[in-house]
């Protein structure tokens, strides 16, 4: 399902700052506008996402003409050089699978006679991996969006 919020852009010395007003002023930025574009795709694909996994729902988004740039600037207390408005679009389901949900190998090393130990178990090294990550981290279980 394709998500779509406002989002404000700011020319700054340093590039440019994006802001989505709609969601407790949310925000990157990009050194070029290009950059900052696929910056605030991450970035509202990785809040939408984390809210439907702590089971809160998103807010309403404003139409991309309600959103004002100059006064969401003057309440930010910025001066950009020039500003405007562009609605951001990304479907989160598709993004957290390329992006957040992707496995990634890694190689370990560990003494032969554990893996043996471990192997006459079928133990699945990949699964305590995962568990002992998590303890260690104190990250609890994600779900997929």
């Amino acid at each position: 399902m394709l998500s779509a919020y406002p989002a404000c852009f700011f020319k700054e010395d340093s590039g440019y700052s994006v802001v989505f007003p709609d969601l407790n002023y949310l925000s990157t930025c990009g050194e070029t506008l290009d950059e900052a574009l696929t910056a605030a795709v991450d970035c509202l694909a990785g809040y939408l996402y984390w809210l439907k996994n702590d089971g809160d729902s998103a807010p309403e988004a404003s139409a991309p003409t309600a959103v004002n740039p100059a006064a969401i600037a003057q309440e930010l207390e910025i001066e950009p050089a020039e500003a405007f408005v562009n609605l951001i679009t990304v479907d989160v389901a598709e993004y957290a699978r390329k992006h957040f949900e992707k496995s990634v190998r890694k190689n370990i090393t560990i003494p032969a006679w554990l893996n043996e130990a471990a192997l006459q178990q079928n133990i699945n090294f990949s699964q305590v991996l995962q568990e002992a990550l998590k303890q260690k981290l104190n990250i609890s279980d994600r779900r997929r969006a």
